[in-house]
């Protein structure tokens, strides 16, 4: 389907470029504005109300005004918005994914997929919501009863990432609306016009005001400060790097604020000499280039044993050279933009040391001349143990090779790392699934899959990929606090 400049312009203008405070797009305090640039050709999208600390104070004013009735809203009701507003975003689904190929830059095949999954955590926890059970249940030495119920922790901020910009919204508004929390929604000032779009959704699937508010920033301390530093506050959700992690979990001490991180990755696709390599090859495809490999679950190092690495690294090489780069609203593209000149930039850097270092670029290995932030599909092979690129999370479309003789030694190399989110190994041997996953370090593990998220399984890492989990059952946990209350025995006399 050819998408014209009218189509975009128009649905540009249908995006709210202001704040969404207590069920009002508004202003900046200030007056304040930023702008939206397409990565593909560096030019402006549209121009989006910055908030401000005080801006940010009216947020928060607004989600604690709200908070109690919220709470007290029938576990149902809050199911249904949910669900309509899953019916809403997918019937609408061309609309939020030309939108974020336009301000992300993926392709449009792939921001046809985020809506699919991004939509599915707004299905998935509305059947969650309804499913918060407590319990109760005698004491051991049987002289009392235990109840435990299960309640909202309160107002939450909610800090998502600029490359899924559908996906980490219902990621984290699902589970709060359906646990009967509050929030402040902060995205990232790169991509915040999905987040614009679906907040107005949300709005005409029936949530009141004042549960949800968004503050667009080109500031995003300005936000986040003021807010961590209220005690109203009960919670903070952060996808993003693990130094800023590591930044709010420090400001979050203060007010022993409830977190969920999701931080930086450096995923191991590990290949056995067992593996079917064609298979391994299409996982490979699907964990390196899902968007563009900017994915904190990209695979970041690529581990093959030393007998079949010649063969994967030739195929796998095949695949991505045959790769089409182009703007994400045409036919023909395969891969789209990075999201700025500074993240080329940086993709390049990586590229050009580990070459100096002893690497081989078996295709691609540059950006592309002309505008927009493009930069070719990469395989590199012989990349030295030391390299910096297998000890930095690339976020683009580069794959360094290195190899191992041993399981043992693959385990060991797939650990050397300070992250733990994901990861992929690729056997025949099923009883080594069990063996490897056992041993390695990280949430989340795809055997002989090489795209494994879904909104029904708990997402999260651990070590300095962060803590928490967001999807599954375990999601809806992150947005309540058990309370016990103890029954005297009611057959006591």
């Amino acid at each position: 389907m050819t998408i014209t400049p009218e189509r975009e312009t128009e649905l540009l203008a249908s995006v709210p470029t202001g704040l969404l405070i207590n069920g009002e797009w508004r202003d900046a305090s200030d007056g304040g504005t930023f702008d939206v640039h397409d990565p593909a050709t560096g030019k402006v999208l549209a121009t989006l109300a910055s908030a401000t600390s005080e801006d940010a104070m009216a947020a928060l004013d607004a989600a604690d005004a709200a908070q109690a009735a919220w709470a007290r809203t029938p576990a149902r009701e809050r199911a249904e918005i949910l669900r309509r507003a899953f019916d809403l975003v997918t019937a609408r689904a061309e609309d939020f994914a030309l939108l974020m190929t336009l301000e992300m830059g993926k392709p449009l095949a792939e921001s046809r997929g985020e809506v699919t999954y991004g939509s599915e955590f707004l299905r998935w926890f509305s059947e969650e919501a309804v499913r918060d059970y407590g319990r109760y249940v005698t004491t051991p030495e049987g002289k009392n009863k235990i109840l435990v119920q299960r309640k909202p922790v309160g107002p939450c901020l909610l800090i998502t990432p600029w490359n899924f910009p559908l996906a980490m919204a219902t990621r984290k508004v699902g589970p709060a609306v359906a646990a009967g929390c509050t929030m402040v929604l902060k995205p990232a000032k790169l991509t915040p016009l999905t987040s614009q779009l679906f907040a107005a959704t949300m709005l005409e699937a029936g949530l009141p005001a004042g549960v949800l508010n968004v503050t667009c920033s080109k500031s995003a301390s300005g936000i986040s400060g003021p807010l961590m530093q209220d005690p109203r506050l009960r919670k903070v959700s952060f996808t993003g790097s693990t130094p800023v992690g590591k930044q709010l979990l420090k400001d979050a001490a203060d007010n022993v604020l409830r977190t969920s991180m999701e931080l930086g990755g450096n995923a191991p696709f590990i290949v056995f000499a067992d593996a079917d390599l064609d298979q391994a090859v299409e996982g490979a495809m699907g964990a390196k280039m899902r968007n563009m490999g900017e994915a904190c679950t990209s695979a970041n190092r690529f581990l093959v044993q030393a007998s079949v690495a010649g063969e994967f690294t030739r195929k796998f090489a095949e695949a991505m050279g045959a790769l089409t780069l182009g703007r994400g609203t045409e036919d023909a593209s395969k891969v789209g933009p990075l999201i700025d000149a500074g993240a080329r930039d940086d993709v390049h850097s990586l590229v050009t040391a580990a070459i100096e270092a002893g690497a081989e670029a078996v295709t691609g290995g540059k950006a592309r001349e002309g505008e927009g932030y493009f930069y070719e599909p990469t395989v590199l092979a012989n990349v030295p143990n030391g390299a910096a690129i297998l000890n930095t999370e690339i976020f683009g479309p580069v794959a360094p090779v290195t190899t191992f003789e041993s399981e043992e030694e693959a385990i060991k190399l797939a650990n050397s790392t300070e992250y733990g989110l994901a990861s992929y190994v690729y056997s025949g041997d099923f009883n080594r699934m069990f063996r490897v996953s056992e041993q390695i370090e990280f949430g989340l593990v795809g055997f002989n899959a090489g795209v494994i998220s879904n909104a029904a399984a708990p997402f999260g890492g651990v070590k300095q990929s962060g803590m928490g989990r967001e999807g599954g059952s375990e999601g809806l946990n992150e947005y309540t606090s058990a309370q016990y209350i103890g029954i005297a025995d009611p057959y006591a006399v």
